[in-house]
């Protein structure tokens, strides 16, 4: 079991950047895999970026370049740096963590509202 609190959201003019931290209630070092996805009104739920234990990355086409996903092990926190926002950005952002390879276990935290204005 793992409980994920995000933060860092807000209300950003397009071009500008928000930093989002997901803090665990574990040592991220025994997740998985961690990531960000995203909900825009009226979409489904998307892949933003993931990380795994091994610190390999991927990120979705539409944000590469521009956001990056990192952990920080002695705090407990993965972070989401989103630099040249753009009005698309607009979702809520959700953290996710995924236990396991062979029965994994996924968990998700409550989700942070990012706005761009235009």
């Amino acid at each position: 079991q793992v409980q994920l609190v995000e933060s860092g959201g807000g209300l950003v003019q397009a071009g500008g950047s928000l930093r989002l931290s997901c803090a665990a209630s574990r040592s991220i070092f025994s997740i998985d895999t961690m990531g960000w996805y995203r909900q825009a009104p009226g979409k489904q739920r998307e892949l933003v970026a993931v990380i795994t234990g091994g610190g390999r990355t991927n990120y979705a086409d539409s944000v590469k370049d521009r956001f990056t996903i990192w952990g920080d092990n002695a705090k407990n926190t993965m972070y989401l740096q989103m630099n040249n926002l753009k009005p698309e950005d607009t979702a809520v952002y959700y953290c996710t963590a995924t236990i396991g390879v062979s029965i994994p276990q996924s968990f998700w935290g409550q989700g942070t509202q990012v706005t761009v204005s235009s």
